[in-house]
């Protein structure tokens, strides 16, 4: 194998009309680079414009082509294209290669290289530096790469609605696919003329009629137009959100309740230091091994201190009761008994009063999330990518090109 196409193959350009002349090490701007020098021709029989037999070279035009970084060293291409003449037409024509696009430096490689580590949720300036371009060069090439979404081929039959912060502060939905994981969509803003002209101008009522459930938060928002696009979906309120929120009346009444409480008794440091014990499952709560708790430095079962504390608050109790079958039902998938919970719930003077309500006024969506196994997990995952995104590259300030960087991380 010839030296000239030993260089070629290392840098991966099969255009074997590329000659290399020389290869040389410079230093510029204390880094190395490396010139390859080379030159571009080929025989041409007929003009490209007129198609008449009348052509003849007429010299050479260099031109610098930024090729993919080896190793992190920067290579550079000075080509010396052929010009060509057409004595009938008399236009003049050059040499094109493969290498690049028409006027472009970069070279597909080098683009190609760029949208690897773009893949990977780096920012443009360490990429621009890794790639040895401009952080500009590394938005063009985002923005020539990656076209916006119009649409899915097939609407999927399980979806996830969620919303996240974008730019300025703004709050913009999210949909994925709750069975593949497939981002949908991503709405500038989280309002509803935005999501249901999206959806009706995009997909007619037939596929919009094969949706079989939509995972939701606590938001009523989406409900008031979840039939109207899908109507024969049902609503799952995620899981997680009704624990959460029975969680925070637990809290909430703990905390009222210690506000009240003599900071030296028994039941108060349990309260304080033990209050991880309130939320855990009563099937965890061993009443027969003691086991020494800190705060109140005594040995005894977790299912003394819990009782120590019920047995004297009887409002408490209610609480810590209702969260633990609320928990119980939505761990064991147990319809039944989230229904029995709900209607068996007794007013108390306490956060509980609200999120009961709340439960009971979503209350079909709230019973759905035991019967179906589909959660809003997969959804929260691509957020958290998202917002891992955005503290790598430090913010965006464009939505469109931000919407774009997340294309690039789930395509």
């Amino acid at each position: 194998m010839s030296q000239n196409n030993s260089i070629l193959n290392l840098l991966g350009i099969e255009d074997q009309n590329i000659k290399v002349l020389k290869v040389e090490t410079i230093l510029k701007n204390n880094e190395e680079w490396k010139l390859i020098h080379a030159s571009l021709t080929y025989p041409v029989d007929r003009c490209k414009n007129c198609g008449f037999k009348s052509v003849v070279k007429n010299g050479l035009r260099k031109s610098h082509l930024r090729l993919a970084s080896l190793n992190g060293t920067r290579y550079e291409m000075i080509l010396a294209k052929q010009r060509y003449y057409c004595s009938n037409c008399q236009t003049t024509f050059g040499a094109i290669t493969q290498l690049t696009k028409h006027n472009h430096t970069l070279s597909r490689d080098l683009k190609n290289q760029i949208m690897a580590l773009v893949r990977e949720g780096l920012n443009g300036e360490l990429i621009a530096r890794l790639c040895h371009c401009s952080a500009s060069s590394v938005r063009r090439t985002i923005t020539e790469r990656v076209e916006p979404h119009y649409r899915m081929a097939v609407l999927p039959k399980h979806l996830c609605f969620d919303e996240f912060r974008s730019t300025k502060s703004i709050m913009s939905f999210i949909c994925c696919d709750s069975e593949t994981h497939q981002l949908v969509v991503k709405l500038h803003d989280r309002l509803s003329p935005s999501i249901i002209d999206y959806f009706e101008n995009r997909y007619s009522r037939a596929e919009r009629a094969q949706v079989e459930t939509v995972v939701i938060d606590l938001n009523a928002q989406y409900q008031s137009f979840i039939y109207r696009l899908f109507p024969n979906a049902k609503i799952i309120i995620e899981r997680f959100h009704i624990v959460q929120l029975a969680g925070r009346a637990l809290d909430n009444c703990r905390i009222n309740l210690l506000k009240t409480l003599d900071k030296q008794s028994r039941e108060y440091k349990i309260m304080k230091t033990q209050w991880r014990l309130f939320h855990l499952k009563q099937t965890k709560l061993n009443p027969e091994k003691p086991v020494y708790l800190r705060g109140i430095n005594e040995y005894m079962t977790k299912q003394n201190a819990v009782d120590l504390v019920t047995s004297k608050f009887t409002d408490f109790k209610a609480v810590y009761q209702t969260y633990q079958g609320i928990t119980q039902a939505i761990h064991e998938r147990d319809p039944e008994l989230l229904k029995a919970v709900l209607q068996d719930y007794r007013t108390t003077n306490t956060e509980m009063n609200t999120t009961i309500n709340t439960l009971k006024k979503n209350r079909q969506a709230v019973i759905n999330s035991t019967k179906y196994e589909f959660p809003n997990g997969p959804l929260e995952g691509i957020n958290r990518k998202i917002k891992t995104l955005k503290r790598t590259c430090y913010g965006f300030a464009n939505q469109k090109f931000f919407f774009l960087r997340i294309d690039c991380l789930f395509a």
